[in-house]
C-alpha cells in the first residue's frame, strides 16, 4: 500500500500554467522529497497529491488506483503542515484523536491509537498538557501523531521544519528520518532545505519552474547532477560554475562552455599550480572547516573547502587545484556532457 503515480499531471490557474506535465513513479514505502527554489511548484504538486489542489490534466493513481477526482478523504493520506493547527483547548491526547472521534471511532479503538502514536513520537509524558506547555517540537511531534492515528496511506509533509530553529530542525529531521523507519510508509516531504533533503531522502526530485529538473538518490544528484540548475542547487556551499576560457589551465574541455567544481574538491597550491591562480579575499571559519572566497579574476569568485586551522592568509595569492575526475563539464545548453 503506498505506491503513487503521476501521469502528465498538470496545473493551471486560467491561462497561467504553474506545473507542465509531470510524470513520476513513487514506490511503496519510499521517502520521497520535492526540493527546489521559491514558485517551482512543490508546494502546488503536494497539494494536488493531497487533493487541495485540483489537478488540471493528467491523472493520479494510488495503488494502480485512478484517485485524480477523488476528494482528499477518499485518497488514504494524510498531511502535516508548518503550521500544528493545533486546538488550543484540547489536550495532546484529544488533539491526537480528535479526527478518529469525529469519525464516530470506539473510544478504546481511539485511546489504543493515540497511546501507540505517542510512544512512538516520545509524547507519552505530554499526553495531558494543552499545546501552549508544549514547545514547538513537541507541537510538531503532536501534529505528526495526529497523522499517525489515521494510519494513511501514504504521509504528505509540506516543509514541517520550517517554523523551528536550527537546533529543533535537526532534533525533528532525526524523529522523521526513525518514524519513516519504524513505519515504513510511504512519504513525500516538501522543503527549500537541500539539506533535509539530502539527509532524509531514499530519492529528491528537483523541481524548476513546475518541471522536473532531475530524480534522483541524494547521491546521484550530487556526484552526476543532469543540468547546471541541480549542480548549483544540491550542495552546501554550492558548486562554482566557471566559464570556459583562456584563463583556465584545463587538460581538456569535452567542447563545454562551463565547468564545475564543488568546493571540497578543491584545494589550494603555489601560484601557477592546478587549474588557475586566485587571491584569497576572504576566509570563514566555521571550527572543523574553513571555506576560502577567491577572487579568481575573470573567471569570477571561488569557493574552496579546506582545513579548519589553515594558515593561509587574506590577500595571499594561491593556485586552485582540482583533479580532472571531480570536474563536471556542461555544454551552451546547460545540460551535463559526460
Amino acid at each position: 500500500m503506498g505506491a503513487i503515480t503521476l501521469q502528465s499531471v498538470e496545473k493551471w490557474y486560467d491561462e497561467l500554467q504553474v506545473i507542465k506535465g509531470i510524470d513520476l513513479e513513487i514506490s511503496e514505502g519510499e521517502f520521497v522529497v520535492f526540493v527546489g527554489p521559491s514558485g517551482c511548484g512543490k508546494s502546488t504538486l503536494l497539494r494536488m497529491i493531497g487533493g487541495l489542489e485540483e489537478i488540471s490534466r493528467g491523472k493520479l493513481l494510488i495503488d494502480s488506483e485512478d484517485k485524480t477526482a477523488d476528494p482528499p478523504a477518499k485518497r488514504g493520506l494524510t498531511m502535516v503542515f508548518q503550521s500544528y493547527a493545533l486546538y488550543p483547548h484540547m489536550s495532546v491526547r484529544d488533539n491526537m484523536g480528535f479526527s478518529l472521534k469525529t469519525a464516530g471511532a470506539p473510544k478504546s479503538e481511539i485511546a489504543e491509537k493515540v497511546d501507540a502514536a505517542a510512544k512512538v513520537l516520545k509524547l507519552e509524558p505530554y499526553l495531558d498538557r494543552r499545546p501552549k506547555a508544549l514547545s514547538g517540537g513537541q507541537r510538531q511531534r503532536v501534529a505528526i501523531g495526529r497523522s499517525i492515528v489515521r494510519d494513511p496511506t501514504a504521509f504528505l509533509f509540506d516543509e514541517p521544519l520550517s517554523n523551528l530553529d536550527a537546533a529543533l530542525r535537526v532534533e525533528m529531521r532525526y524523529e522523521i528520518a526513525k518514524l519513516h523507519q519504524s513505519l515504513k510508509r510511504t512519504m513525500i516531504y516538501v522543503t527549500h532545505d537541500q539539506v533535509e533533503a539530502m539527509t532524509l531522502a531514499d530519492r529528491i526530485v528537483v523541481l524548476e519552474f513546475g518541471v522536473i529538473a532531475q530524480v534522483g538518490s541524494p547521491r546521484e544528484l550530487y556526484e552526476n547532477p543532469a543540468n547546471l540548475f541541480v549542480a548549483e542547487f544540491i550542495g552546501s556551499p554550492k558548486m562554482n560554475i566557471i566559464d570556459v576560457s583562456g584563463a583556465l589551465r584545463l587538460p581538456e574541455t569535452r567542447g563545454a562552455s562551463k565547468i564545475g567544481i564543488r568546493p571540497e574538491h578543491m584545494s589550494v597550491g603555489a601560484e601557477g599550480e592546478g587549474l588557475l591562480d586566485g587571491t584569497i579575499d576572504v576566509l570563514e571559519y566555521l571550527g572543523a572547516d574553513t571555506f576560502l572566497i577567491i577572487d579568481g579574476g575573470d573567471v569570477g569568485q571561488i569557493t574552496v573547502r579546506t582545513d579548519g586551522d589553515t594558515d593561509l592568509k587574506e590577500g595571499q595569492r594561491v593556485g586552485l587545484i582540482a583533479p580532472t575526475e571531480r570536474l563536471h563539464f556542461f555544454g551552451s545548453d546547460g545540460l551535463a556532457i559526460k
